[in-house]
């Protein structure tokens, strides 16, 4: 059985035979965000399929595929569609294609997902920059025996979210007239949205936001040394003395109302990483 390491390498092998540049920005797109993709010059689209050891992402508007090319200049590789621990794929299945990113040459990671808002100061369609989270996921993709080349056993998680890159993502936002928040996101297995109580438990825990998804990424870039920004788009209201049942259609309609904003914001951040690099 081929272990982790050399499932990336085989990964990496495939990317590479379709696209020869090293994407030095990724960019995972959550529930809704597809859009994104175009915003990119593309150089290769890559279906999951195509490329060895990749789940298969099987949840409502998740393309399953790879765009690479160039945004702003700046050479990036896209998923279109993640993998979710709801979907019954392990943790190390989820953040395979992170690993595979940092083997390919990322610098930066940008995860993106939908979420709900627990704020009450939030609103639908607002975007809030991660600054910290809260995983209660029940697992952890680095549990197992630690493969020393793929980064440290005891990472140290005092800024998961780069904080430099986190005041230049407000900056941006507010440039351009946005309003953007930041905030603490919480991860949940899912699938099930979270009962009225749950949603008071989170909130009384320092959660602004809540998801399935974006915390596994988000540990795994900081095991392998790649700076990360999280993006969450606040589809619904989760506040639990007026909350309605959740409707998965106007979820997704919502995050596509949000997604230009999104895609203008991405923009800033390659743009910004792009005369960085130069600089």
């Amino acid at each position: 059985m081929l272990d982790l390491y050399d499932k990336i390498q085989d990964a990496c092998s495939a990317i590479r035979s379709k696209f020869n540049r090293s994407p030095k920005v990724a960019i995972v797109l959550g529930t809704g965000l597809g859009d994104i993709v175009r915003d990119i010059e593309v150089e290769a689209s890559i279906e999951y399929g195509e490329i060895p050891h990749f789940p298969t992402s099987t949840t409502t508007s998740h393309r399953g595929r790879l765009v690479c090319g160039q945004m702003a200049g700046v050479p990036v590789a896209a998923m279109e569609g993640r993998f979710h621990l709801y979907e019954g794929y392990s943790l190390k299945q989820i953040t395979l294609p992170v690993r595979v990113f940092k083997e390919l040459g990322a610098e930066l990671l940008i995860v993106s997902n939908a979420c709900g808002g627990l704020n009450p100061y939030f609103r639908a369609a607002d975007i809030m920059v991660i600054e910290d989270h809260i995983n209660l996921m029940g697992d952890n993709p680095l549990i197992g025996i630690n493969d020393d080349r793929l980064g440290p056993r005891f990472p140290d998680m005092c800024e998961p979210y780069d904080q430099q890159w986190i005041d230049r993502t407000i900056k941006i936002g507010r440039d351009l007239g946005l309003g953007i928040h930041k905030g603490v996101f919480v991860a949940v297995a899912g699938p099930n949205l979270e009962t009225r109580a749950e949603y008071r438990f989170l909130r009384m825990i320092g959660a602004d936001v809540v998801g399935m998804s974006t915390v596994p990424e988000s540990i795994v870039a900081v095991h392998s040394g790649l700076k990360t920004i999280g993006l969450s788009v606040v589809t619904d209201m989760c506040l639990p003395d007026a909350l309605e049942p959740a409707n998965v259609e106007e979820i997704i309609a919502t995050a596509g109302r949000a997604a230009p904003n999104l895609i203008s914001i991405v923009r800033g951040i390659v743009d910004q990483f792009g005369q960085t690099r130069i600089a």
